[in-house]
C-alpha cells in the first residue's frame, strides 16, 4: 500500500494559489517512519506541540530546523517522497463552466493525485497495489464532501491506474486530523514556507513601524534553510516552476518536486505575474 498524507494552503494568493501538498509513504517503510518521527519529535520537546508554519516563532526556529533536517534525511533516504502543487495566476483560465468554476477544488485536487506523483510509474512489477489517502480537514462539507471522494474515488477508473494495477477503496479516502498525523505537520512546514516565499509573505511590513516583523524575518530564515536543502536534491532549484525530469518514470522517482500548473486553455495576465 502507499500512504500519502494531503494538506492545503492559500486558495487565493497575490501570484500563487491553490496550493495542495503531499507526503507520500511505502507500506513497507511507514511504521519505521512514524516511529521514528515521534523520536525526533520528542527529541525536539514538542511531544505536546502541532507544527505549523504559523507557530513558526523564536522559541520554534532552531527547533524546526531540525525537523526539517529530519524531513529531508527521509527524502535523501527513499523513506519518503513531497510532492507540491500550486497554480500561477498569471495564466488565466478560459472557457470555464459554471460547474467547473464551482468545481475547482476537487477538480484540480483530482489532478494533483493524479498527475502529482507519477504513481502510473510507481509500479513496475504490476503488483496490486492499494493507495490510502489522508487529508487534512477538507473544506468541503456535506454532500460536497461526498462528491469530492466519489472524484478521487473515479481515479479508479483512469487508464493508467487500471494498467499500473493501483486502486483507491472508498474507506481509504479518509478525512483526518492533523494532530494525530505527524506527517501532515510535516507537510504544513513545507507548503506553508513555499507559500510564503512564492506568495512574497516575506516582504510584509507592520502598518505602524513600516518594518518587517521578528517572525516574518524568522519565516524568510527557515524558508531559506528548507531551500538549501531542496538544493541539495535539485542543484539550482526554482520553486516557482515545475520542476525538470528526464523521464516520465521521474515523476515518480524524484524525492521532492513542484507542479506549477497551467490549464490547456488559458490568457495570460502579466499584471498578476510577480514583478
Amino acid at each position: 500500500m502507499l500512504y500519502i498524507w494531503l494538506d492545503e494552503s492559500d486558495k487565493e494568493g497575490t501570484y500563487y494559489s491553490n496550493f495542495y501538498g503531499g507526503i507520500l509513504i511505502k507500506s513497507v517503510n511507514v511504521d519505521r517512519v512514524l516511529r521514528m518521527s515521534q523520536t525526533k519529535i520528542s527529541e525536539v520537546g514538542l511531544d505536546n506541540e502541532e507544527i505549523k508554519w504559523q507557530k513558526v516563532n523564536k522559541f520554534t526556529f532552531e527547533k524546526y530546523k531540525i525537523l526539517i533536517d529530519f524531513i529531508f534525511d527521509l527524502l535523501e533516504n527513499d523513506l519518503a517522497k513531497i510532492r507540491i502543487f500550486f497554480r500561477n495566476n498569471q495564466f488565466v483560465p478560459q472557457g470555464l463552466t459554471k460547474e467547473q468554476k464551482r468545481k475547482e477544488y476537487p477538480l484540480l485536487y483530482n489532478q494533483f493525485i493524479k498527475h502529482g506523483f507519477g504513481l502510473q510509474y510507481s509500479n513496475p512489477n504490476a503488483e496490486e497495489t492499494n493507495i490510502k489517502l489522508l487529508l487534512d480537514d477538507m473544506p468541503l462539507k456535506g454532500d460536497d464532501a461526498k462528491e469530492f471522494k466519489r472524484y478521487l474515488y473515479g481515479l479508479n477508473l483512469d487508464d493508467s491506474f487500471k494498467k499500473a494495477h493501483l486502486h483507491i477503496k472508498m474507506e481509504d479516502i479518509c478525512e483526518v486530523d492533523s494532530k494525530k498525523h505527524l506527517p501532515l505537520q510535516f507537510m504544513d512546514l513545507i507548503l506553508g514556507a513555499m507559500c510564503f516565499r512564492l506568495n512574497d509573505k516575506h516582504k510584509i511590513k507592520d502598518a505602524i513601524t513600516g518594518k518587517r516583523g521578528t517572525r516574518t524575518k524568522l519565516k524568510e530564515d527557515l524558508y531559506k534553510y528548507i531551500n538549501n536543502r531542496i538544493r541539495k536534491l535539485h542543484p539550482g532549484f526554482n520553486i516557482g516552476v515545475n520542476t525538470r525530469t528526464k523521464e516520465l518514470s521521474d515523476r515518480w522517482e524524484l524525492p521532492y518536486s513542484h507542479w506549477s500548473f497551467k490549464p490547456s486553455n488559458y490568457k495570460r495576465d502579466i499584471s498578476k505575474a510577480k514583478k
